[in-house]
């Protein structure tokens, strides 16, 4: 139903796209926005959660069909800087695009068409790159995942205490990049505090949207003794396949109590309207726009999906209005050195490798005030340490 349902939809506003014009009030007139998603959104839950958000500002800033172009199923690679001369064409005179490996091609176009404006999701290369055109963003989903973790701590927490499970997590990643790195690890701890005791098990698909490599990497998590599991991965494999199994299961981009109606938790997510909505009321306002910006709890950029009160543990809602009111207020740090270990030490330096100079060398200290202070010196995370209790494939 749900790639039925996108699809349809999908084909609608790309054939309305196609130059048909629509009535409203439109406050962004001589603004065209294009958009270039890696995959389609009708399979992808990663890009159908920036489809819907572009549909969304669409709506909310009067945008009539001509004003947006998308383009979809755009690979990283000389495709994408195709794609973007495409949209120039066109007559767009912003761009989003919305996958790492769209960097250097969406910075090839920035820098040859200064005129025109990119923003480039989860990138590294605005700070360093001198391209003035061109600006990165992300949002601290490190603390929803946290918040999500939490959920799945309670659930976890219920089952070792009705069944005597053992509190063993599995975690589906599609990169050992510190994108997901920093994810995994901070929805882990938010598992572990509620059960300390708890383990992690990652298993890496090195792909960011393989339903079958997502499939049976959950599976074998499973037959590994995970009894809960969350994912780091772009498709409906692992939530069906816990689903299948009966294996409790948090995701991420898109709610998937319709494919996991008894074990789905709840999810994570980045609305990238709140951002969408900045940069183009900016250049509609012929503004200074921010090089690099991060998302939050309170710009309404990290959020959480509906909470399936038929799976997840009792107060579970309560716990989640606690825990965001501390991350907001800062009373709570999702990376507070004092709730974990490496090699059995607590870290009171590490440098993190903030500034995209192309050489991968870190050069920034990033621990400070008891906390590691991810995303606060570059949107993209940079948490990239791998902590006690948690295992990962060995090269």
């Amino acid at each position: 139903m749900f790639k039925k349902t996108i699809a349809i939809v999908l084909t609608l506003v790309m054939v309305l796209v196609a130059f048909a014009a629509c009535g409203g009030n439109n406050n962004a007139d001589g603004v065209k926005v294009g958009f270039i998603f890696l995959h389609d959104p009708a399979d992808s839950t990663y890009d159908n959660n920036f489809y819907q958000a572009a549909l969304q500002v669409k709506k909310d800033l009067g945008l009539t069909d001509d004003q947006v172009v998308i383009k979809y199923n755009i690979p990283e690679g000389g495709e994408c800087y195709d794609t973007a001369l495409e949209l120039i064409e066109q007559g767009c005179n912003i761009i989003f695009a919305d996958s790492f490996g769209h960097e250097s091609y969406i910075l090839k176009a920035a820098k040859e068409n200064p005129d025109v404006t990119f923003c480039h999701a989860t990138g590294t290369q605005s700070g360093t790159a001198g391209v003035a055109n061109y600006h990165n963003a992300f949002a601290s989903i490190y603390e929803g995942r946290y918040v999500a973790g939490v959920v799945a701590g309670l659930k976890l927490k219920e089952m070792v205490d009705k069944d005597g499970v053992t509190p063993k997590v599995g975690y589906v990643g599609a990169f050992p990049y510190a994108e997901v790195i920093s994810g995994y690890t901070s929805w882990f701890l938010g598992v572990r505090s509620i059960v300390p005791e708890a383990t992690m098990e990652v298993k890496y698909t090195n792909s960011w949207f393989d339903v079958t490599a997502e499939r049976n990497a959950a599976l074998a998590l499973i037959s590994d003794g995970c009894v809960l599991l969350s994912q780091h991965a772009d498709s409906e494999g692992a939530p069906k396949a816990c689903e299948e199994k009966g294996v409790p299961n948090v995701a991420y981009n898109v709610s998937t109590i319709s494919m996991g109606p008894t074990t789905a938790l709840i999810s994570s997510k980045i609305d990238w309207a709140p951002y969408m909505t900045k940069m183009i009321n900016s250049v509609v306002k012929g503004e200074t726009l921010e090089t690099d910006w991060t998302g939050t709890f309170a710009t309404g950029s990290v959020k959480l999906t509906e909470l399936n009160a038929d799976v997840a543990a009792a107060g579970t809602q309560e716990k989640i209005d606690e825990v965001i009111a501390k991350l907001e207020s800062g009373e709570l740090k999702v990376f507070d050195t004092s709730t974990w270990t490496v090699d059995g030490k607590q870290l009171t330096s590490y440098l993190a490798d903030v500034k995209d100079e192309g050489d991968y060398k870190p050069e920034t200290e990033a621990i400070a005030d008891g906390y590691f202070h991810e995303s606060e010196y570059r949107s993209a995370p940079y948490f990239d340490i791998i902590i006690d209790g948690i295992t990962v494939p060995q090269n």
